[in-house]
């Protein structure tokens, strides 16, 4: 029976790694929505801000459901704020909302990382759902030109996570620049900011860890296989 060790080895402790990070996130947002900020301005108030300021009146905000699904729609130029954050006048509500809204303005100030992003997202889906099947299936009956497709694809997929994490990073530094300069939170407060965007930032970290110890473990079991 075969066992995958560089699964185990490789894979798993990444995945545990997610976990955590996921429990740091959702344990840290929830610490800081529970305490409002000093001069009560929502998610929506404080994003429609710090768009105003930036000469941006294009970008439309509206609610989503669940939590922690805030995210900017490049495509339709519209910043989706959760039910947490959208109404809500917590240090974590601006906090994520002025993360959102960082994302909108690299979108305005054509930020090459982004643009490169979003340009992989197609490949992102296709090689995260396929390749590691057509790696897997080619490796299976012996074709080589299906493991060769496979982690192609799937390196693409992984080539996405791994600039995410600029994009992402660089979105947290100017929500938390913009909310210094203009006075929108106070320095304690600042620093609830900085932990909730630090806490999301580490679960893209893991994200990409994983990505990048999967492709590893395909790379090693298809030359393994070919020896």
């Amino acid at each position: 029976m075969y066992f995958d060790y560089y699964y185990l080895v490789l894979v798993v402790p990444t995945i545990l790694l997610s976990l955590i990070c996921q429990f740091y996130v959702k344990s840290t947002f929830s610490k800081y929505s529970k305490i409002p900020c000093s001069k009560n301005i929502t998610g929506t108030d404080a994003a429609s801000y710090l768009l105003q300021i930036n000469g941006i009146r294009d970008v439309h905000i509206e609610g989503i459901a669940g939590s922690l699904t805030d995210h900017y729609d490049p495509s339709s130029k519209v910043l989706r704020l959760s039910a947490p954050v959208y109404a809500k006048t917590s240090i974590a509500a601006v906090g994520v909302a002025a993360h959102e809204t960082g994302h909108a303005i690299q979108h305005a100030a054509s930020y090459g990382t982004l643009a490169l992003r979003s340009t992989l997202v197609p490949i992102a889906n296709i090689g995260s759902s396929f390749g590691p099947v057509l790696a897997v299936a080619g490796i299976f009956f012996s074709l080589p030109l299906i493991i060769n497709i496979g982690i192609l694809l799937f390196g693409g997929a992984v080539l996405f996570y791994l600039i995410t994490l600029p994009v992402e990073f660089n979105a947290s530094a100017r929500a938390i620049a913009l909310l210094r300069k203009n006075n929108v939170l106070t320095q304690n407060e600042l620093q609830g900011v900085k932990k909730v965007l630090t806490a999301a930032a580490l679960t893209y970290v893991a994200s990409a860890l994983t990505a990048i110890m999967s492709f590893v473990r395909l790379l090693l079991i298809s030359s393994n296989r070919r020896r």
